[in-house]
C-alpha cells in the first residue's frame, strides 16, 4: 500500500508595514512632506474616492514582499479613504499611485534616487515630483507611455492630475490649489485662523458699538 503524499501548504508571506527607516531626517524635510500631504488631504477631502497617504509602503506585486517603497507622499485616484498599514495594490484593484513625491535629505544619494524614478516609471506613477528644501529646487517627470519624461520647467507648472501650482520664491516652494489658496504649515494655518478669528471679533465689536449709539439716540437697532 502506498502512502499519499499530502501537498505542502503555501508559505505566508507577510508584507511589513515598515521598513525601519525614518520619515524624515531633519525638520525641514518632515515639515514639507506633512505640509504637501495635509494640502492635498484637505483638498481632496470631500472626495471618498482619492486615498492621500504620506511614508506608507507601497507593495506593487503580489507574493514579493522585497518590491516596495515608501513614497514621501502618494495620491491614489480610485482608491476610498481609510487607514492603512501598507498599500498592498493587489488588494486595490490594482491600482498604483499615479501621484508621488519624494522630498529629499543632505543623505539623500542620486543612486538612490535614480532607483526610485525607474521603480515608479516601472509600476505605473503617472507623476513624480521631487523636492529639494535645502536648494529650493524642484523637479518633475511626467509619463509618456511606458516612460516618465522631465517637465521642462516647473516654475507655474500645473498638475494634470491634482490640479495644483507649483511655484519656486526665494525661500521656498509654494503650492496653490485651484482656487488660488496656497498649501500652508500647521503655524501658518494656526495663525491663520487667529487672525479669521480676531477680525471678526473686531466686526462684531463695531456691530455693538453701532447698536448702542442707536440706541443712545432713541433707535432701536433690532426693528431696522
Amino acid at each position: 500500500m502506498t502512502a499519499s503524499v499530502q501537498p505542502s501548504a503555501e508559505p505566508v508571506i507577510v508584507y511589513p508595514d515598515s521598513d525601519g527607516q525614518p520619515m524624515a531626517d531633519n525638520t525641514k524635510q518632515f515639515r514639507c512632506i506633512t505640509t504637501i500631504q495635509g494640502g492635498l488631504d484637505a483638498l481632496f477631502k470631500d472626495n471618498a474616492d482619492i486615498f492621500v497617504a504620506g511614508d506608507l509602503l507601497w507593495y506593487p506585486v503580489e507574493g514579493d514582499n522585497k518590491i516596495r517603497l515608501a513614497p514621501d507622499v502618494m495620491v491614489v485616484f480610485g482608491r476610498p479613504k481609510g487607514d492603512r498599514g501598507s498599500y498592498q495594490q493587489w488588494q486595490e484593484d490594482n491600482i498604483p499611485p499615479q501621484v508621488v513625491f519624494e522630498v529629499l535629505s543632505p543623505g539623500n544619494r542620486l543612486g538612490e534616487m535614480v532607483r526610485k524614478l525607474r521603480f515608479y516609471e516601472r509600476y505605473g506613477v503617472e507623476e513624480y515630483y521631487i523636492y529639494d528644501p535645502d536648494n529650493i529646487d524642484l523637479t518633475g517627470w511626467q509619463r509618456s507611455g511606458a516612460e516618465l519624461t522631465e517637465i521642462e520647467s516647473m516654475a507655474g507648472w500645473v498638475s494634470p492630475r491634482l490640479g495644483i501650482r507649483f511655484e519656486l520664491s526665494s525661500a521656498e516652494l509654494e503650492i496653490y490649489r485651484p482656487d488660488g489658496q496656497k498649501f500652508l504649515t500647521y503655524v501658518e494655518l494656526e495663525r491663520q485662523r487667529e487672525q479669521e478669528r480676531q477680525q471678526k471679533e473686531l466686526a462684531q465689536s463695531k456691530v455693538e458699538r453701532l447698536a448702542e449709539r442707536l440706541r443712545s439716540m432713541g433707535v432701536n437697532p433690532d426693528e431696522l
